[in-house]
C-alpha cells in the first residue's frame, strides 16, 4: 500500500509542470500531501474539471484513471459517478460517441443509486443530445425530457438550452416544425435567462429558418433581424453567418431594394471571413433577385461562381438550388437543351441527398418515468453450450440435407437472376420513359417562361407605338401644318414671327420625346450598358441649364444655383439624361414667379444631387406611381404633353450607375428629386 501511495504522489507532483493556472497548481499540490481517501478523491475530481474545461483531455485522462481506482478500492459511490461522467465527456468531445453513451449510463446508475437527481437529470440530458445526433430519436427524446423538470426546477439554464436544442432539431428533422419551433422558444428564454449572447445569435437564427421552411417571411425576418441585433457590429463571422438568409426572405417577399442591401453586405463580410457556404448562398439569392428583375448577364456572373464555390464547400443543397436557378435562366434566354441538362443535374442530385437523409417517422415519446428505469439494472451474460455431440449418423444426415438445401438454393438463385434481368430492363424502360417524360416537362415550363417573356416584351412594344402614334404624331402634324403654311404663302411675317415660338416648343417636345423613347426602348431590351467614369457634375449642371434657359426666361422662374465642384463615378451621358429630365420636369410643374433650386452634397462617401421647385407639387397618392413600370404622367401648368416615361428612364439609369432616386413633395408647396451617386468605383461589379 505504502508503494502504491509512493507512485500516486510521484505521479501528482509530476503533472504540477504542467499545470495551466495558479488554482490547478494549489489543487495540485494539496493532493500530493492528502490521504488516500474520499477527500483526495474530491480534489482530484476538481482536477479534473479545470483539464476538462481547459481541453487538456491527455492529462484529465490519467487524473480519471488514478482517482477512479482509488474511488472503487473507497467504495466512493458519489465521487466514482463524477469520475465516469467525465470520463464519457471527454469522449463525447473526443467525438466517440459510442463509448460516451455507454460510460454516461454507467455514470447514470452510480447517481440513482447516490440519489443524486440532478447529476441524474444533466447526464439524462446529454444521453439526449448524444442519441438524437446519433438518429436514436425515440431513445434520445425519452432521455431528453426526463431531464427537464429537474433542470427547470434548478434553472440550469445552458442545461435546458443545449436540451431544448436537440429536441427541436428532433422534431424538426422529424418535419414536426410546430414541435420544433416550441422548443426553440423555450431555448430561446433559456438563452435569455442565462444572457448568452451567442446562443441568443444562433436560437433567433435557427427558429428564422424554421419560419422560412414554412414560408413564413415576415416572422423569418423577424428572427433573423433579431439574431443579427445580438450580433455586434464589429462580429464579422456572426453577421456574415445571418445575412444571407436575411437577404433571401426579403428576397422571397419580393423586397427587392433590402434583399439587394443585405445580400451585398453578405457577401462582402463572407469574402472577408472566407466562409464559403454563406458565401454561395448569398450569391444564389443574388442572382435570383437579378433574375426576377430580368438582368441575365449579371445573374449567370453571380450563379456560375455560386456553383463554383458550392463545388469547393461540397456543398450539395446551396448547389442543387443553384441547379434550379440555372434551368430558369437557361429557359428564359431559351437554352432549352441547356435547361434540360441543368434539369438532370438538379434531379440528379436531389435523389442523391434524399437517399443520403434518415426518414424519421413521426416520434412516440416514451413517459418521462419509463426512461428514467431504463438501463438501472444489468443484463447479465449467456453462455453457449460448445459441446459438440453429434454422432457420426446424423452429421451424414445432416450432410444430405445440406446439399439438398443448397440444390434448391442454386434452382431458386437462377429463378432471382431471371426475375432481376427482366426487372432490370423494365426499369431501364421505365427511366427511358422517365427521361423523355422529364425532357418534355421541361420544355413546356420553357415554353411558358419564354412565352412570358415574349409578353413582357410585346408589352413595351405595344407602350412604344401607343405613344409614337399619340403624342410624338401630335408635335409632327402640328409641325407639318405650319409648315405647308409657310410653303403656301398662307403666313404673313407677324404671323409667323407669333407662330415661331410654337413651332419651337413642339420641336423641343418630340426632341425630347424621341430622346427618351429611344433611351427607355433600350432600357427595356437588356441593351443599355454603362460605361462609367470620373466627371465633375457641376459641368453636367451648367450644360443642362443652358438649354432650359429661354423656357426659365418664358414662365418667368428664378434659378437658383447651389451646385460645387465635385467630381462622381458613372456614366456621364446617363447622368445628363437624368439631370435634364429633372430640370425639365421643374420646370414644367412651376408657375409663374416660381423658383427651381440645384444643389449637390456628399454624404456617407457619395454624391447626393438635387433639383427642387416651389411648383404645383405631387399628390400622395401619385408619389408611389411617378417611379413605377407603367406610364404614369400630368400636364405642366401651361398644359405641356409627357409620355410618363421621364422618371422611369431616370430611375432604371440611376440603377444601373449602382444609384438611387427618391422624392419629397408637397402639394402646392413644391417637389425635390434627390439623385445618389458613387463618388468611386464600386468593389462589387454584380448588378445588384
Amino acid at each position: 500500500m505504502k508503494g502504491l501511495l509512493v507512485l500516486f504522489l510521484m505521479f501528482f507532483v509530476g503533472s504540477i509542470c504542467f499545470s495551466q493556472n495558479e488554482e490547478l497548481d494549489s489543487l495540485t499540490i494539496q493532493l500530493a500531501y492528502q490521504n488516500p481517501d474520499t477527500s483526495k478523491v474530491n480534489t482530484s475530481i476538481s482536477i479534473i474539471k479545470l483539464l476538462f474545461e481547459n481541453k487538456d483531455f491527455s492529462k484529465a485522462s490519467k487524473f480519471i484513471q488514478q482517482s477512479e481506482r482509488l474511488a472503487n478500492d473507497l467504495d466512493y459511490k458519489q465521487g466514482l459517478a463524477k469520475i465516469i461522467y467525465y470520463k464519457a465527456k471527454i469522449y463525447q468531445a473526443e467525438g466517440k460517441k459510442t463509448r460516451a453513451i455507454n460510460t454516461l449510463k454507467n455514470a447514470r446508475l452510480l447517481f440513482s443509486k447516490t440519489k443524486d437527481t440532478l447529476a441524474v437529470a444533466k447526464v439524462n440530458s446529454n444521453l439526449g443530445v448524444l442519441e438524437i445526433e446519433n438518429g436514436n430519436y425515440k431513445e434520445g427524446l425519452s432521455y431528453a425530457l426526463s431531464s427537464i423538470n429537474e433542470l427547470e426546477k434548478r434553472n440550469r439554464f445552458d442545461d435546458l438550452s443545449s436540451i431544448y436544442k436537440s429536441l427541436a432539431n428532433a422534431y424538426k428533422t422529424s418535419g414536426d416544425l410546430d414541435k420544433a419551433i416550441t422548443y426553440n422558444l423555450k431555448r430561446l428564454n433559456a438563452d435569455n435567462q442565462s444572457n448568452n449572447t451567442k446562443r441568443l445569435v444562433e436560437t433567433n437564427k435557427d427558429l428564422g429558418n424554421i419560419y422560412s421552411t414554412k414560408k413564413n417571411y415576415t416572422q423569418a425576418i423577424s428572427y433573423y433581424e433579431s439574431a443579427l441585433g445580438y450580433a455586434n457590429s464589429t462580429d464579422t463571422a456572426l453577421r456574415a453567418s445571418i445575412l444571407p438568409y436575411l437577404g433571401n426572405a426579403y428576397l422571397k417577399k419580393e423586397d427587392y431594394k433590402t434583399s439587394a442591401k443585405y445580400l451585398v453586405e453578405a457577401i462582402k463580410l463572407n469574402r472577408e471571413v472566407d466562409n464559403k457556404k454563406e458565401m454561395a448562398i448569398a450569391l444564389n439569392a443574388l442572382g435570383e433577385l437579378n433574375l426576377v428583375q430580368n438582368r441575365l448577364k449579371t445573374a449567370e456572373e453571380q450563379l456560375l461562381e455560386a456553383a463554383n464555390i458550392s463545388r469547393i464547400a461540397n456543398n450539395d443543397e446551396v448547389l442543387m438550388e443553384n441547379y434550379r436557378l440555372m434551368k430558369t435562366l437557361d429557359s428564359i434566354k431559351g437554352n432549352f437543351e441547356s435547361a434540360f441538362v441543368w434539369q438532370s443535374h438538379y434531379h440528379k442530385l436531389k435523389e442523391q441527398i434524399d437517399s443520403q437523409q434518415v426518414k424519421v417517422t413521426p416520434l412516440i415519446i416514451e413517459e418521462p418515468e419509463q426512461a428514467l428505469n431504463k438501463d438501472l439494472t444489468l443484463i447479465p451474460d449467456t453462455k453457449e453450450d460448445t459441446t459438440n455431440s453429434v454422432s457420426k449418423d446424423k452429421f451424414d444426415k445432416f450432410k444430405l440435407i445440406f446439399y439438398a438445401l443448397l440444390a434448391a438454393f442454386a434452382v431458386l438463385l437462377t429463378f432471382f437472376v431471371l426475375f432481376l434481368m427482366k426487372r432490370n430492363n423494365k426499369l431501364k424502360y421505365t427511366r427511358e420513359l422517365e427521361a423523355k417524360n422529364k425532357k418534355i416537362e421541361l420544355q413546356n415550363e420553357a415554353i411558358l417562361e419564354q412565352s412570358k417573356h415574349l409578353e413582357n416584351i410585346n408589352k413595351v412594344k405595344d407602350k412604344l407605338f401607343s405613344i409614337v402614334s399619340h403624342d410624338l404624331k401630335d408635335s409632327l402634324t402640328s409641325t407639318k401644318g405650319f409648315i405647308d403654311l409657310l410653303k403656301d404663302g398662307q403666313l404673313s411675317q407677324d404671323e409667323f414671327h407669333s407662330l415661331l415660338p410654337e413651332l419651337s416648343e413642339n420641336a423641343n417636345n418630340a426632341s425630347l420625346l424621341l430622346f427618351n423613347l429611344l433611351n427607355w426602348s433600350k432600357s427595356q431590351m437588356q441593351s443599355l450598358e454603362p460605361k462609367p467614369s470620373l466627371f465633375d457634375i457641376q459641368e453636367v449642371f451648367a450644360d443642362k441649364v443652358k438649354l432650359i434657359e429661354r423656357k426659365l426666361d418664358a414662365k418667368g422662374i428664378h434659378l437658383i444655383d447651389n451646385t460645387l465642384r465635385d467630381f462622381i463615378y458613372a456614366d456621364r451621358s446617363m447622368v445628363e439624361i437624368v439631370i435634364q429630365n429633372l430640370l425639365a420636369n421643374a420646370v414644367k410643374f412651376c408657375n409663374r414667379g416660381d423658383s427651381i433650386s440645384i444643389s449637390n452634397q456628399i454624404s456617407n462617401g457619395k454624391c447626393i444631387i438635387s433639383v427642387a421647385d416651389t411648383g404645383v407639387g405631387i399628390k400622395k397618392e401619385d408619389v408611389s406611381k411617378i417611379f413605377g413600370n407603367n406610364t404614369f404622367t400630368t400636364r405642366g401648368t401651361n398644359k405641356e404633353k409627357g409620355t410618363g416615361l421621364g422618371l422611369t428612364i431616370c430611375k432604371e439609369l440611376v440603377e444601373l450607375n449602382k444609384g438611387s432616386i427618391w422624392v419629397e413633395s408637397t402639394v402646392n408647396v413644391g417637389s425635390t428629386f434627390y439623385v445618389e451617386l458613387p463618388k468611386n468605383k464600386v468593389e462589387n461589379p454584380g448588378e445588384t
